[in-house]
């Protein structure tokens, strides 16, 4: 875990590939804000979900991803192309490339408000559930995403 009481941070995206499953990394944190990285050998967050008291965008570093919203598909997005999702908003994605698909995640978490991930009937789905089809990260011994 980063710790934030140090004020300024430097980061660096990187981050092991994997032959299986998913990784999710804080490289930086505030108390409003977080900076993570994530990696997925296939997948993706494959359930519709929303989250509540916080903005947040994806950016595609390698791979492919292809994002869905409560009425369908939004679109694919390949390398530097991103998405921003404010709160509420239902999506999921899903890794559609050839190579691993590595995603810098920027989340701006709204004062005085509870954040939590939701589903569309209102229901707490943490990202690691089974609900959320969760894999654990298998790495592929010194390969990595920089």
């Amino acid at each position: 875990m980063v710790d934030s009481s140090q004020g300024t941070q430097l980061y660096r995206l990187r981050t092991q590939l994997l032959s299986k499953g998913r990784s999710d990394y804080v490289l930086a944190k505030t108390d409003t804000m977080s900076v993570r990285i994530k990696c997925y050998a296939q997948g993706g967050e494959n359930v519709l979900h929303a989250h509540s008291g916080e903005d947040h965008t994806f950016v595609v570093l390698a791979g492919e991803a292809r994002f869905y919203g409560e009425h369908g598909e939004i679109g694919k997005l390949s390398r530097n192309e991103g998405i921003l999702l404010p709160e509420g908003a239902f999506y999921r994605f899903q890794s559609c490339g050839d190579e691993p698909l590595i995603l810098m995640r920027v989340g701006a978490i709204k004062v005085d408000v509870t954040t939590q991930r939701l589903g569309l009937e209102g229901e707490s789905i943490p990202g690691t559930s089974k609900a959320n089809k969760h894999e654990d990260g298998v790495p592929i011994d010194g390969l990595f995403y920089e």
